[in-house]
């Protein structure tokens, strides 16, 4: 699944490329998860381990116990879908550009020439959020950012409201 990943500060990161046949019960799309310490630790040691392992053997049941892990995992709602028109593609990097102001779903709708009512269902069609569900995501995910960057908490939510 096509997907962008922004880190801002200092991260430690660890790719786990999955055969998507390996099993049939993990999710098809791109997810945000709390990664356990018990999943974080099996990741680490799977870092020593071959990719090509022996039915029953100890590597293979250490692959095994971390999709297993996966598969139990709590998804966080920090997923910032995007639509795939682009009149809404565009509004929403306007609200990137200003996240502080209120983008009601009227002011939204006028500024991307539709009905409200259209705005709302094409955007709930293509995104699976409402329109003021999107924008209060997209306004967290850039106080994340700003508090990640050190900026107070008074400051970052007297400017994104």
């Amino acid at each position: 699944t096509p997907h962008t990943l922004r880190v801002t500060g200092v991260a430690a990161a660890r790719t786990l490329f999955i055969d998507p046949l390996a099993r049939a019960d993990l999710p098809s799309s791109c997810q945000i998860v709390q990664v356990t310490p018990l999943l974080r630790e099996l990741i680490v040691a799977s870092l020593t381990l071959a990719e090509s392992y022996a039915p029953g053997s100890r590597d293979e049941r250490i692959y095994e116990l971390i999709l297993d892990e996966i598969r139990g995992m709590a998804v966080l709602p920090f997923g910032l879908p995007e639509p795939q028109s682009e009149a809404l593609r565009r509004l929403c990097q306007k609200v990137r550009e200003a996240p502080g102001e209120p983008w009601s779903s009227a002011e939204a709708a006028k500024e991307s020439s539709m009905s409200e009512r259209t705005l709302n269902r094409h955007f709930q069609q293509q995104t699976s959020l409402t329109w003021s569900e999107w924008v209060r995501r997209a306004k967290l995910m850039e106080a994340l950012v700003r508090l990640a960057q050190g900026h107070s908490v008074l400051r970052v939510a007297l400017d994104l409201g």
